[in-house]
């Protein structure tokens, strides 16, 4: 039993495989900041096409990066990330959506 006692540390922090996944964590991080930024900006009722446009994105790297995730712990954070992207990019379609106000 003493390897339970030993940490970790090889790979990333969101690998529990032990292995180290850039790619994958790269995505989980630019999906994790599009989430925040659409979610935050969607409570702004002028700023629309931000959070539409980050929801948007977001939506989409969250989704590939959940495709090609290997671990749980990705997959968790990529969740989280597409709930406040889907979060923001429908609020900003509701308050104008991704061309309101331009044409």
């Amino acid at each position: 039993m003493a390897q339970t006692l030993r940490p970790n540390t090889a790979g990333s922090l969101f690998a529990t495989d032990g292995k180290g996944h850039p790619m994958q964590d790269a995505l989980l991080g630019v999906t994790l900041v599009l989430g925040v930024v659409a979610f935050v900006t969607a409570m702004f009722h002028n700023l629309h096409l931000l959070s539409s446009w980050a929801g948007l994105v977001g939506i989409a790297t969250g989704t590939w990066g959940h495709v090609i995730s290997e671990t749980t712990r990705e997959r968790f954070g990529l969740i989280l990330g597409l709930g406040a992207s889907a979060i923001g990019f429908f609020l900003g379609m509701a308050h104008g959506g991704l061309f309101g106000g331009l044409w």
